[in-house]
């Protein structure tokens, strides 16, 4: 993706012993693209620093993410997405303060339509998919961003599934209890906006959607 975007050609690559970088496939795919391989000692991750040091970085994120809105364990592939997602982002001092994202593609990153990870949100059903007297959407909770879709990951409450939807109300300062399998609303004393926001990630607009509408609750 470097090469046929920014035109430079990934010349080494230096990692550590584990079998994903050891197999006989992947050294046959360095081999036939051209790739000098390096390879650190065993027990010694001070030799690939950079690249420990930020998936320490990430992991750390990760694990905050997931503590203060009690997600399970299993959806942890999620949270280092979204991570990485906000941390490409997000000024560094690396950088002279830009984002990684800013001097990959040489233009500003929006941030318009971030939202808080692990809240509870409203998934919008297609009118294609229900009736006209069918609920207009489903209870989910918010995992990430789409990798090659302009989309939000919700894991839709009602069919247990990972779904894609670029159209969803947000309700920021309420998360799922996954134990008692109910809905907790928690304060969020920084939070200063409405507690529900509506957003459709393509335009990355604040404006209302006049077609999304959250069920009525109980």
């Amino acid at each position: 993706m470097v090469e046929l975007q920014r035109g430079y050609q990934l010349k080494k690559l230096r990692s550590d012993r584990g079998g994903e970088y050891t197999s006989l496939e992947f050294s046959k795919f360095c081999e036939e693209m051209g790739l000098e391989r390096q390879l650190t000692i065993a027990y010694s991750p001070q030799q690939n620093g950079v690249a420990e040091r930020k998936n320490r970085t990430v992991m750390e994120m990760v694990r905050t993410m997931m503590h203060e809105k009690k997600i399970p364990l299993k959806f942890w592939a999620e949270a280092v997405n979204t991570a990485v997602y906000l941390q490409n982002r997000s000024p560094t001092s690396a950088l002279d303060n830009t984002t990684p994202f800013e001097k990959f593609s040489g233009r500003k990153p929006s941030v318009k339509h971030l939202r808080i990870f692990g809240s509870l949100c409203y998934i919008n059903i297609p009118s294609q998919k229900r009736h006209k007297l069918e609920e207009t959407g489903m209870k989910g909770v918010f995992l990430g961003y789409g990798i090659c879709e302009k989309g939000y990951r919700v894991f839709n409450l009602e069919t247990k599934k990972i779904e894609l939807s670029r159209s969803i109300i947000f309700d920021e300062k309420a998360m799922w209890n996954w134990e008692l399998n109910e809905e907790v609303q928690v304060t969020i004393p920084w939070h200063e906006e409405e507690s529900l926001r509506i957003s459709e990630i393509d335009s990355y607009s604040n404006e209302s959607l006049q077609s999304v509408q959250s069920p009525q609750r109980s």
